[in-house]
């Protein structure tokens, strides 16, 4: 599995790495950007452990003579530097040990002494813990994290300090789907020990939210990890997610089986279209991923048996409550919410439209609603994430929508209002809570009527007097 890593390194890193070695530093790199070169992962990121000096103003002053560099939490002894699009961690070789609660509650004791074995330790997994000594050209591999990528296999080193950050559960999980690795069954029953003692609780939404995003936008099969929580028992603290599970769908539409395995599919679906048609935007691709995370939320809600047939009506609209809830518990961003609810309400009415053959009226109003092309992809995920044999009407419904929204050039904006507050005033009006009434009716003559502006302006002239 040896590949030449040395010559795939680039230039500035190798620089500095010699920078580092004229004052005695033993610079050794490690973790994940060792892990993805022998995976033949294109890497950005790397972690350099340096052994052999204990000073960080000494390492500050060689990396400034390279960059800006910061330093990320001084009991931690982390500095990091940024160039040319790469980004370098730099840590003192040291331990950690808990001693208080949480991801900031470990007291780090730096030793230039300590072994590379024995600093290894403090990782959580074996395939992280691998080192690349540059000057001897030597992988380093005291916990066989060679072997265990050659297998498949997630391993954690030690069970004393894996338990220490129960973020490590959820880096175990988006690792699996990531890589197509298989858990160990130690490590799964450690996790799920962890996941049963309630102590994921004590993270915060953030660094939860963070191993989300890694699981969504750096894995072919998103589902792996999504199956992988509700094995470990983690959809508990997400009952939205949790409802899903054995909530019955009409065989007929969904043969695949329940609204949870519909959704697992549907999130595999979006990833592989988001494959064959990239987003660069990873804000774009997250909200995506969330809104057809979300897009069946509703449906526990309503679910029916009616005259022999299961049916979820309005489950559309019942999903806003429970994606807004489900979003709170993993982040404070609402501008994120706010993409992701309007995906969530719409997400049938693609293919209403296309089976009415509506009109571009009901176009330009949906653009008002939601973005066009957002909604068409989420759309086309969800019809693809069954086992249905006519798929092919998947992107034939998709198409026909977003052909009509392009012809109108609104399929990534809202249809722009001809008449604005300022026209009004221009006519004469002055501001006031009519103004609402009067623009709402001027959209309407546009939409409606497909009036020009100079039209729309003189009937609004007759039927609302000036005030």
């Amino acid at each position: 599995m040896y590949i030449n890593i040395k010559a795939k390194l680039p230039q500035i890193l190798k620089d500095i790495l010699y920078a580092l070695q004229d004052i005695g530093a033993k610079p050794i790199l490690v973790g994940g950007c060792i892990r993805d070169n022998l995976l033949k992962i294109p890497c950005k990121d790397y972690d350099v452990e340096l052994f052999n000096i204990e000073k960080l103003e000494d390492i500050q002053e060689v990396l400034s003579s390279f960059g800006s560099v910061k330093l990320v939490g001084k009991s931690f002894g982390v500095l990091t530097l940024n160039i040319d699009g790469y980004d370098f961690d730099f840590a003192l070789a040291r331990q950690e040990k808990k001693v208080a609660d949480g991801h900031k509650g470990f007291e780090v004791i730096i030793n230039k002494h300590m072994s590379f074995k024995k600093a290894s330790l403090r990782r959580d997994f074996t395939i992280n813990s691998i080192g690349y000594d540059f000057f001897e050209d030597k992988l380093l591999d005291p916990n066989n994290g060679i072997q265990d990528l050659k297998d498949g296999v997630l391993r954690h080193i030690s069970d004393k300090t894996f338990v220490e950050d129960p973020l490590r559960v959820y880096r175990a999980i988006q690792f699996c789907a990531r890589f197509e690795l298989k858990m160990s069954e130690a490590t799964f029953n450690l996790c799920k020990s962890m996941v049963d003692n309630n102590e994921l609780t004590q993270l915060p939404k953030e660094r939860v939210f963070e191993e989300f995003k890694k699981l969504f936008l750096k894995s072919n099969k998103p589902s792996v990890g999504f199956e992988l929580m509700n094995n470990l028992g983690i959809l508990k603290h997400f009952e939205e997610l949790q409802a899903l599970v054995g909530c019955v769908q009409d065989k007929q539409y969904h043969p695949e089986g329940d609204v949870w395995i519909h959704t697992l599919m549907t999130i595999d679906e979006l990833a592989n279209i988001l494959k064959k048609e990239p987003i660069e935007d990873e804000t774009r691709k997250l909200y995506l991923f969330y809104a057809i995370l979300c897009h069946d939320l509703g449906k526990p809600y309503c679910t029916k048996l009616i005259d022999g047939k299961i049916t979820s009506h309005k489950h559309e609209t019942l999903g806003i409550e429970p994606t807004i809830s489900f979003l709170s518990k993993i982040t404070n961003e609402k501008k994120l919410i706010e993409k992701v609810t309007p995906l969530v309400k719409s997400h049938l009415v693609p293919f209403q439209l296309y089976l009415a053959n509506s009109s571009l009226k009901a176009v330009k109003r949906l653009s008002l609603k939601v973005n066009i092309e957002d909604l068409c992809l989420i759309c086309l995920a969800d019809c693809l994430g069954r086992d249905i044999k006519d798929k092919e009407k998947c992107p034939k419904a998709i198409n026909w929508l977003l052909n009509k929204a392009k012809e109108l050039n609104i399929e990534n904006s809202a249809l722009k209002p001809l008449v604005l507050g300022r026209d009004l005033i221009d006519l004469g009006y002055k501001p006031s809570k009519q103004f609402k009434e009067i623009l709402d009716y001027a959209l309407d003559l546009q939409i409606e009527e497909n009036f020009d502006k100079t039209l729309i302006l003189s009937y609004i002239l007759n039927k609302f007097p000036k005030n």
